[in-house]
């Protein structure tokens, strides 16, 4: 039986979850990426609680992203979501890249959030 692309990615990323955890010391910072958009946010897996997040669906990022590429666009989410995790507290995270390869958009959000002061 064949699987889709989706269903595979679905596959490697429960996979990787069960080696990466996120606590309140060093959360998880998942990533999630559709068609148009892509989502970003810090998770401390012990509460259950979503610490962060930052996504091209926010008011404030929309209005810089109208008009740019993902990559530029994923860039810009990066350093959104590291900037909104130091005003909050938070400098280590451990990165999820949801069972996407890590090249592309993917890679641009991670070195635009090391960048900008997460550390991972």
């Amino acid at each position: 039986m064949t699987q889709s692309r989706n269903q595979a990615r679905q596959h490697r990323h429960h996979r990787v979850r069960g080696k990466v955890n996120g606590t309140s010391e060093r959360p998880r910072l998942n990533v999630f990426r559709s068609l148009v958009n892509i989502y970003a946010q810090i998770i401390d897996d012990t509460q259950g609680c979503t610490l962060v997040s930052a996504s091209t669906v926010d008011h404030e990022v929309a209005g810089q992203a109208a008009g740019k590429k993902g990559v530029d666009r994923a860039k810009l989410v990066g350093q959104v979501l590291a900037e909104r995790a130091k005003a909050v507290g938070i400098k280590r995270v451990v990165f999820d890249r949801g069972g996407y390869k890590y090249q592309g958009q993917i890679k641009a959000l991670a070195d635009t959030s090391r960048e900008n002061g997460l550390e991972f």
